[in-house]
């Protein structure tokens, strides 16, 4: 089975001093991910999300990129009440609609892009605090912080890899094989 997808936004975080994500207009994926996005790589270093290891032992990189769906950035401000929620605050690399449970989707999947390329999915991107404050200085309300922890859940999108590299750009249709 297969749904499909269209590419609403491609972004990348190349400020080192931020997350915050910035709108290109293609994406050349590699094994890695991005070149020059903070997440690029093959592997990374071990940190809270791998408690298994010590932190800072090298590890396969599995979260290249950051997906999100427009659907659940909308269903999180209306939980949140507010006008919006950009894909830039959450460092989002890849903005996709046509999938409103795209949080749901199952470890393994891939995405194939028209280009060749295939991305797979890695689960679900818990929401943490940094996005939260990207939103709570937007609005100037400390208290969407940690509200965005607790209302993102199950809505804050997916994390990839790159399984084939390929370009991907604003317009294109994904397949998502599940």
């Amino acid at each position: 089975m297969a749904k499909f997808a269209t590419i609403e936004a491609v972004l990348i975080a190349d400020d080192p001093s931020t997350f915050v994500t910035r709108e290109l207009d293609k994406l050349d994926l590699r094994f890695g991910g991005i070149e020059g996005d903070r997440h690029f790589g093959v592997t990374a270093k071990a940190d809270s999300r791998q408690p298994m290891y010590p932190r800072g032992t090298e590890i396969m990189n599995r979260r290249q990129l950051s997906i999100v769906s427009v659907e659940e950035l909308q269903g999180i401000a209306e939980r949140l009440g507010v006008a919006e929620i950009k894909p830039e605050w959450l460092g989002a690399n890849i903005v996709v609609s046509g999938v409103p449970e795209l949080t749901k989707l199952p470890v393994g999947i891939r995405i194939m892009l028209p280009s060749g390329g295939g991305l797979v999915c890695e689960g679900e991107n818990e929401p943490c605090t940094g996005p939260g404050k990207q939103i709570a200085n937007h609005y100037g309300n400390k208290e969407l912080t940690h509200q965005f922890v607790k209302l993102a859940q199950k809505m804050r999108g997916i994390v990839a890899y790159v399984e084939r590299p390929g370009e991907l750009k604003v317009g294109d249709q994904v397949e998502i094989q599940i």
